[in-house]
């Protein structure tokens, strides 16, 4: 139970970030060269860790 909602959060963590990089994609401009390459990084290092907690998950699943 626990790790499905680690996965979920970490889940949900990579679409926020990645539904507020669209937004600022979107505004365009000054706020879209500050921001976007931002978000890219936390998006890529939030991906990161949501693979890392499935396997880990998974791992411990297969386990028991």
């Amino acid at each position: 139970m626990l790790g499905t909602i680690l996965i979920l959060v970490a889940l949900a963590v990579v679409a926020v970030i990645l539904l507020a990089g669209i937004v600022v994609i979107a505004i365009g401009g000054q706020t879209s060269s500050r921001w976007s390459n931002v978000l890219m990084r936390y998006r890529i290092v939030a991906q990161a860790a949501a693979l890392l907690i499935i396997a880990l998950v998974a791992y411990l699943a297969s386990q028991h």
